[in-house]
């Protein structure tokens, strides 16, 4: 349950400005985030009840902040629905196709890492900038964050986002309509643009596995377990391409949660903590239930306190993005000019940042490395 509850309150914020930003209206980002709830829920126990391992999902936050960063699409929601669909696609041909595994893996870490940073810097940066127009909403918040990182750094972002949402509550509740707090899934036929997929669907392939996937494999083998990965990338693959035309971006495994259904924390036997996935994923399937009140409270939010609390939900994300990026000193140049384009949010031939931060990223990497002088 704790699983479950960190690993949503951390970051639903995140999904629901990402899903916002694309062109999603209020109703259909309720509905994105309840078909990410309920289809990682459901490859969760799966893949648990399936293997007796404590294999854990998420919706892909860093994902989700990657659709703040680019915007609206050529085509609107429709296309960014689309690209999601294409998302779906390549993550199961990842399972199928192991050269496409390969493939990612040959991506150097500390370019995907500075795409990442780069995508998440506004975002972090929403905090800053509302404690300086609206101090007495975001104020709370940040004090909050601050006070709990002393006491429990797990439930700091939890409950910085429960303090926003008193704060949402006390200035706008009225404001919320009893017809929108039922959560109900809104289809979306999907629509294919050139600028859509190159901009959204692959930045946000290479996102998702380079932030989540491979982590997500690494965390859970720490603990000792191998993480079935084809039938993983499989399930993973199909859930998305379920939930995108109900507005889902990408489920993944996850990383950050995935330690404490496969740790200690889940208890001393090891060949039980499997079970701790399977109440997860019950719990995820409870808390699908709120994302119409959920989402009615983020779009009655004043003076910025949801994107300031979402940017505090990203700190630690960015942290370790940045440290990832700068890791490789040769290549720190690179790592560098591609974190500089993607916070850029340029958009060129309709195509975003994220797309030409990787480029600029992998096309000078082997330009600007040191090269060893000759010895005399």
């Amino acid at each position: 349950m704790v699983t479950a509850v960190v690993g949503s309150s951390s970051s639903f914020v995140v999904v629901l400005a990402g899903l916002g930003a694309v062109g999603a209206s209020a109703a259909q980002a309720a509905s994105g985030l309840l078909s990410l709830f309920v289809t990682q829920a459901l490859g969760m126990l799966w893949l648990a009840t399936r293997h007796h391992i404590p294999v854990t999902l998420a919706w892909s936050t860093p994902g989700a902040a990657l659709l703040v960063s680019t915007g609206a699409v050529e085509g609107g929601w429709p296309a960014a629905v689309g690209a999601f669909v294409v998302t779906g696609v390549l993550i199961l041909l990842t399972g199928l196709v192991p050269a496409l595994g390969d493939l990612i893996a040959r991506i150097p870490t500390s370019i995907a890492r500075a795409m990442l940073a780069g995508v998440l810097l506004p975002i972090c940066l929403e905090p800053v900038v509302g404690l300086a127009d609206s101090p007495a909403y975001v104020g709370p918040v940040v004090l909050a964050w601050v006070v709990m990182h002393r006491v429990s750094r797990r439930w700091a972002v939890p409950v910085a986002l429960a303090v926003a949402l008193v704060v949402v509550v006390v200035t706008a509740g009225s404001d919320v309509a009893a017809r929108d707090l039922v959560p109900t899934l809104t289809w979306t036929t999907p629509h294919w643009t050139v600028a859509a997929v190159v901009s959204l669907a692959i930045p946000l392939y290479i996102v998702t596995m380079a932030s989540q996937n491979v982590p997500g494999v690494a965390v859970t083998a720490s603990f000792g377990y191998r993480v079935p990965w084809r039938e993983s990338m499989t399930v993973t693959g199909l859930g998305t391409l379920a939930g995108a035309p109900f507005g889902g971006h990408a489920i993944n495994l996850a990383a950050i949660t995935a330690a404490l259904t496969a740790g200690p924390t889940a208890g001393a036997a090891r060949d039980r903590r499997w079970i701790a996935a399977v109440s997860a994923s019950v719990t995820y399937l409870a808390l699908a239930l709120a994302c119409g009140a959920l989402t009615a409270l983020v779009a009655a939010a004043p003076g910025g306190v949801m994107q300031a609390a979402a940017g505090l939900a990203l700190l630690g994300t960015l942290g370790a993005a940045l440290a990832g990026a700068l890791a490789d000193e040769d290549g720190r140049e690179a790592a560098v000019v591609c974190f500089l384009v993607a916070a850029s949010g340029i958009s060129v031939l309709g195509v975003g940042a994220a797309f030409w931060a990787l480029v600029a990223g992998l096309v000078l990497r082997p330009v600007l490395r040191s090269v060893p002088r000759p010895r005399v």
